[in-house]
C-alpha cells in the first residue's frame, strides 16, 4: 500500500466505524421512533459493510470471494430502506408489513441471478461454449461490467425521488414540520445527486471504453479518477446520516398535529352535517362516477374544504367514506327479501360500485372480510 491508499483506508475506516457505532446505538434506542431507528441502522450497517469490504481489498482480500458478491447484492437494499426510513418518520405508528416487501423484489432477483452466474464456474472449461448462453452473457454484461453498479445506483436515485415526494405529503390531520425536515431533505438530496453523478460517470466510462478502448476488457477506464473519491463520498454520507439520525433518535418524527381555530372547526362541522344530510336524502354515493369535485358542487363548497372536513371531522379519505356508504347500502339491499334472486355483484352495482374488482377491494379494506361475508353474516 502506498501513502495515498493508507490515508484513504483511514478515512474509510472512520466512516465505517462511525456507521457501526451509530447503528448499534440506534438499535438500542427504545423510543417511539423504534422502527425508523431500526431502518436507519440497517442503512448504516450496509454502507459500513461496503466500506469495510473496500478496506479489505487494500490488503488483497474480497475481490472475487463471497464477501465481495454479497456486498454487490446488498447494495440493492439501500434505496428501499431509505424510502421506508422517511416513511417511518412521517407516519404515526408505522410498521413494516408484507406488502412493503414488494420493494425488495429487485434485491431478491439480483441475489438469485448472481448465484446462478457464480454457479457457472462449475461448468467453466476455459471456453465460451462450456457455458450456457444466459450464464455467459450474465457474467460478461451483468457481473463483469458496470451494469450491476449502474442499476444499483439507479434504484437509490428512484427511491430518493420517492422519499422526497413523501416529505411533501403529511398523513390525515397532520402537517409537515418544516424546521424538522431540513436535515433529512439535505441528506436525501445528497444521496440523489451523488448517485446520479455515479451513473453518469459509469455511463461515460462504458462509452469511452466501448468506442475508444480499442477492444480492451478494462470496463473501468477512468477508475483512477473516480474510484477512490467514490468511496470517500460513501464514507462522508455514512458519517453524515449516522450522526444526524442518531441526534434525533428520540424525536417524535417530522410531523405535528394540525390545530384548528374554533371558527374553522365550526365551519367544518357545518359542512359535515350538510354532507350527512345530502347522502341520507339523495344517496349520491350510488353514482358510480361520483368524484370529489361533483360532491363539492352538490354541497356548494370548495373541494379543499370538503377534503378537510372528511379528514378532520370524519377522519376518512373521500374514497373510503363513499365506499363505506356503498357497503352499507349493499347490506340494506341484502336484507330486503325482494332482492333475494339478485347476485351480490348486481347489488354492488346498484349501490354504486362500478366493477367487481373495486367492490372486492373496498369490502376487504373496510371490513377485513371477503364480499361473501356480507351475505353469510345477515
Amino acid at each position: 500500500m502506498n501513502t495515498a491508499e493508507v490515508l484513504i483506508a483511514i478515512l474509510l475506516s472512520i466512516g465505517a466505524a462511525q456507521g457501526i457505532v451509530f447503528g448499534i446505538g440506534l438499535l438500542k434506542s427504545k423510543t417511539e421512533n423504534k422502527v425508523a431507528n431500526q431502518l436507519l441502522a440497517a442503512i448504516l450497517f450496509l454502507l459500513s459493510y461496503r466500506l469495510i469490504v473496500q478496506i479489505l481489498r487494500f490488503f488483497g482480500y474480497g475481490r472475487y470471494d463471497n464477501f465481495y458478491y454479497v456486498l454487490i447484492d446488498l447494495n440493492w437494499a439501500i434505496g428501499p430502506l431509505l424510502f421506508f426510513y422517511i416513511k417511518a418518520l412521517i407516519t404515526p405508528n408505522f410498521k413494516m408489513n408484507r406488502k412493503h416487501l414488494i420493494h425488495f423484489i429487485p434485491l431478491v432477483i439480483q441475489i438469485g441471478f448472481s448465484i446462478f452466474v457464480r454457479l457457472q464456474n462449475l461448468y467453466w472449461e476455459g471456453t465460451r461454449e462450456s457455458l450456457s448462453w444466459l450464464g455467459y452473457w450474465g457474467y460478461v454484461v451483468w457481473m463483469n461490467n458496470a451494469t450491476i453498479y449502474f442499476v444499483a445506483s439507479l434504484l437509490i436515485v428512484i427511491y430518493s425521488f420517492k422519499a422526497q415526494k413523501l416529505l411533501t405529503t403529511a398523513p390525515l390531520n397532520f402537517k409537515i414540520d418544516i424546521d424538522r425536515i431540513k436535515w433529512i431533505k439535505k441528506i436525501v438530496l445528497a444521496f440523489k445527486v451523488y448517485f446520479i453523478l455515479m451513473m453518469i460517470v459509469l455511463l461515460v466510462d462504458f462509452i469511452v471504453n466501448t468506442f475508444f478502448g480499442k477492444g480492451t476488457m478494462n470496463y473501468f477506464y477512468f477508475v483512477r479518477f473516480y474510484y477512490y473519491p467514490f468511496f470517500i463520498g460513501i464514507s462522508i454520507l455514512t458519517y453524515w446520516i449516522g450522526i444526524e439520525g442518531y441526534k434525533r433518535k428520540d424525536h417524535k418524527g417530522l410531523i405535528i398535529k394540525e390545530e384548528l381555530s374554533d371558527e374553522k372547526r365550526n365551519q367544518l362541522d357545518d359542512i359535515a352535517t350538510k354532507l350527512s344530510k345530502l347522502m341520507s336524502e339523495e344517496a349520491l354515493y350510488k353514482d358510480p362516477d361520483l368524484t370529489l369535485n361533483k360532491l363539492s358542487k352538490a354541497l356548494d363548497v370548495k373541494p379543499y374544504l370538503l377534503t378537510k372536513t372528511l379528514s378532520t371531522v370524519l377522519e376518512k379519505k373521500f374514497t373510503d367514506y363513499i365506499n363505506e356508504l356503498r357497503i352499507e347500502e349493499v347490506k340494506r339491499l341484502l336484507q330486503d327479501s325482494k332482492n333475494q334472486n339478485y347476485t351480490l355483484l348486481a347489488l354492488a352495482h346498484e349501490a354504486g360500485f362500478n366493477s367487481k374488482a373495486s367492490f372486492n377491494r373496498a369490502v376487504k379494506k373496510i371490513t377485513g372480510k371477503s364480499p361473501s361475508f356480507l351475505k353469510s353474516n345477515l
